[in-house]
């Protein structure tokens, strides 16, 4: 599993579809939302939190084909599935990798583009909080799309229109957690919602993306 996971790793990197594509994206979002709203501080600090959730999973959302389909194309996938070890793991792994390249980054750069958007100071905490506990789904949710549509001619686009569904209570409840922050108030009743969908996810997704695999490999 420790193999395939730094393989994985120095594939996304290779590819180009981890760090620099999500955060270029997320930036570019970000950056543009004064333009189209106006520069004002109040009001750039209203939607901030919406708008850094909304950045976060679009970016999120732009790496999920190649999750399965690099492997898919070489065959590896193929080979994946013949090896002792259970898809299942495999789903997991795939999915921590593509947290770790593009979740995780997000996580660290998102405070750079509160600042950008005039986020509160006492909003950042639960930023950062809702942000490492709300990604996991995302890419987790994402792990059992790709694996449903690998494969599949213009899968990008079917999978987004089946995972953008599943992302929008961890986006409800991510927003939420930050809006109550730059409020003063206490997000913590939106952060356990965040944890427990993220548990959730991780515990049912990657049995659902393993059957998916096995059906598309048949």
């Amino acid at each position: 599993m420790k193999a395939l996971l730094l393989r994985d790793l120095r594939l996304a990197v290779r590819a180009g579809g981890g760090f620099g594509l999500a955060l270029a994206f997320f930036l570019i979002v970000c950056t543009l939302v004064p333009f189209g709203i106006g520069p004002e501080g109040g009001t750039l600090a209203r939607v901030a939190p919406g708008i850094l959730w909304i950045g976060a999973l679009l970016s999120c959302l732009l790496s999920l084909d190649r999750i399965f389909a690099l492997d898919h194309e070489d065959g590896s996938l193929d080979l994946l599935a013949t090896a002792p070890l259970p898809l299942e793991g495999i789903v997991a792994v795939k999915a921590l990798a593509h947290w770790l390249t593009t979740g995780l980054p997000l996580v660290v750069f998102a405070p750079v583009l509160g600042l950008l958007l005039h986020l509160p100071g006492p909003a950042y905490g639960w930023l950062v909080a809702s942000l490492t506990l709300g990604t996991p789904a995302l890419s987790v949710l994402g792990a059992f799309g790709a694996a449903v549509t690998v494969g599949l001619r213009r899968g990008g686009l079917l999978l987004s229109l089946l995972v953008l569904p599943l992302y929008v209570p961890t986006l409800i409840f991510g927003a939420e957690a930050v809006r109550r922050g730059t409020q003063g108030a206490d997000g913590g009743t939106p952060l356990v919602f965040l944890a427990g969908i993220s548990l959730a996810s991780l515990a049912l997704m990657p049995f659902a993306g393993a059957a998916a695999l096995r059906v598309n490999l048949r």
